[in-house]
Parts: C-alpha cells; sequence; structure tokens
C-alpha cells in the first residue's frame, strides 16, 4: 500500500536532476525512498534502489545524503516538519484553548501513525536498524513540538481555561503521556488498528485536560 501522501515522480526526472531545484531532487528521492519502504523495508532496500525509484542516478543521492541511514532519517525529518505545520495550524486556530490542546494531542499520535502504517510489516525491522540516529534526533522534535504546545498552554493560562506553574514543564508532560502511543514505542503488534490508536490517544488526551481545567474551579 502506497502513501496517499507520496507524489509521482515525473517521468524525466532523470533529466530534470541537473537542473532542477536541490528541494525538487530531495522531495523526489524522499518521495521514492517512502514508497520503497512500503514496498520492501528498510534492510532490503538500497541506494540504487532509491535512484531508480525517483529516476536519477546513485550519484545525484549522494549529492543530498551521506548514505541510506542518512537517506531513511531526513524521511522521518519530513514527517516530524510536515506535524509541526500541522500543530501550528491547530494552534493558530479560533478553537478555545482546550479544544487546541486535544486535537493537537491526537493529531501528534495519529499523524505519524498515519505517516508509516502503510509499511508496519517492515517497521521493527527499520526501527532497530536506525534506533541510534532516531535516538539522537527524538530529543530535538520533541523540544520542537513542546514549544507550540507551550504556547497554548499559555493562551489558555491567560483565557482562565488552564492552571498550572509552568507552561514549558506542563508541555512536556503531555508529550511524555503520549509519547507511549508513538510509532517509536510500540511494535508494529502493538500498534493495532489505526481506531485503536486513535482511542488510546483520546483517553489519554481527556484525562491530561482533565487534569490542567479541574484546577481552574478548585
Amino acid at each position: 500500500m502506497v502513501n496517499s501522501q507520496a507524489v509521482e515522480r515525473p517521468a524525466n526526472l532523470s533529466k530534470m536532476a541537473a537542473i532542477a531545484p536541490k528541494p525538487v531532487v530531495k522531495d523526489a528521492i524522499l518521495d521514492a525512498t517512502d514508497r520503497l519502504l512500503a514496498r520492501f523495508g528498510y534492510r532490503k532496500m538500497t541506494v540504487e534502489d532509491i535512484a531508480a525509484e525517483a529516476g536519477i542516478g546513485k550519484g545525484t543521492i549522494y549529492l543530498h545524503f551521506s548514505s541510506k541511514e542518512e537517506v531513511v532519517l531526513s524521511h522521518v525529518d519530513r514527517i516530524v516538519e510536515r506535524l509541526k505545520d500541522r500543530l501550528r495550524e491547530i494552534a493558530s486556530s479560533d478553537a478555545t484553548a482546550a479544544e487546541r490542546l486535544r486535537l493537537m494531542l491526537l493529531t501528534r499520535v495519529l499523524f505519524r501513525f498515519d505517516s508509516i502504517q502503510h509499511y508496519t510489516q517492515s517497521l521493527n525491522d527499520l526501527l532497530a536498524a536506525l534506533r541510534p540516529g532516531l535516538l539522537a534526533r527524538r530529543a530535538l522534535y520533541f523540544e520542537a513540538e513542546a514549544e507550540i504546545f507551550a504556547e497554548v498552554l499559555v493562551i489558555g493560562r491567560q483565557s482562565g481555561e488552564f492552571s498550572f506553574d509552568d507552561e514549558h514543564v506542563t508541555a512536556h508532560a503531555l508529550l511524555q503521556a503520549t509519547n507511549g502511543l508513538l510509532p517509536y514505542s510500540l511494535s508494529t503488534t502493538e500498534l493495532g488498528e489505526r481506531a485503536e490508536v486513535e482511542q488510546r490517544a483520546s483517553d489519554v488526551a481527556n484525562l491530561m485536560l482533565q487534569g490542567l481545567l479541574s484546577r481552574t474551579t478548585s
């Protein structure tokens, strides 16, 4: 099953590679990587496969990435960047701070799930192979997300919806509460169906929000 977000590569991309803007070629490489992860998994996929799937030469891959591992880690980086864009959209919406926060907690879990569910058969293999690199990046990912959550927490405190001592500590607590539902933490078996993941994320979000909201009326 191919990721619905993956774009179809242009037939003449190999001819375009020398003149196309770097982001275009890089995105084509990452789109090809996503399709190959779904088709073959990480260990069976090669740089040659990625080049062929993207319609470019192998050397072009190395103009953008130092190794297959770096290609896949950059693919994960792109997922997180898109997630942060979505979180910022929710954070700047007209909904109440509580509604925004709840949707953001659900989104940080489900966005990641939707981005990798089409290759869950190879997920354990992928995570095992990339775990050191992922661990180094995860702290940066979560810190960036925490900053967005902290902004909404401040808005909620100013509006009287929330009561807490420190927005950054609270933001990290919210992330920690849902980290156990992320693909980095769960095996393919534990991930389950999307509806199950959504329900568990919703339960955690409601519990965390109840704690914030209840303190405003105590």
